[in-house]
């Protein structure tokens, strides 16, 4: 069953990571992990630590990946240099995952669901964009002037996973109010 996107026939959407963006998204990014996220990013630490900077490394080995900062219930990932401690010239736990054959398996829900966002007010799903439910965050991506491609086209993939259920437990809060 698709996802019902209220406006994912109007919004546009085109990840340009590497095409001129170099991952702002993840330039402060502390996405809020579920108990099952933090199981699993901890199971496989040992894989994503090589690849990480060499600061993140050092904080996530002396105080783990996890702040005492909270957002939906929930812990937040940490911060190293301004940068989420997983990313790395793109997100460790992304490639590794794709390496491990599902780019999504390591990734917080929130993460890989961007610029999904659900409603707290109604639970309805849409697409990020600037002017649209009150956006605050400028992201050149999430103006909708900066692509012609649809979001369904576009984020196909993360409303298929969106759809599966994965995220109810992740994003219930949000859509509680």
């Amino acid at each position: 069953m698709p996802l019902p996107v209220v406006n994912a026939e109007t919004a546009t959407f085109d990840c340009s990571f590497g095409r001129g963006c170099e991952g702002i998204c993840c330039k402060n990014g502390r996405p809020s992990v579920g108990p099952d996220e933090a199981a699993t990013i901890k199971k496989h630490l040992k894989k994503f630590l090589p690849h990480l900077r060499p600061e993140a490394r050092k904080l996530i080995e002396r105080e783990g990946f996890l702040s005492r900062r909270v957002k939906v219930g929930r812990p937040m990932i940490r911060v190293s240099d301004s940068w989420c401690v997983f990313f790395n010239k793109g997100c460790v736990l992304h490639k590794v995952g794709i390496a491990d054959g599902d780019a999504y398996q390591y990734k917080p829900i929130q993460c890989a669901l961007f610029p999904l966002e659900i409603d707290p007010d109604n639970g309805e799903w849409y697409v990020r964009q600037w002017d649209y439910r009150n956006e605050d965050w400028d992201l050149f991506c999430l103006n909708p002037k900066n692509s012609k491609r649809k979001a369904s086209d576009a984020l196909a993939d993360e409303m298929a996973l969106a759809a599966t259920g994965v995220c109810d437990g992740a994003f219930a809060e949000r859509a509680k109010g």
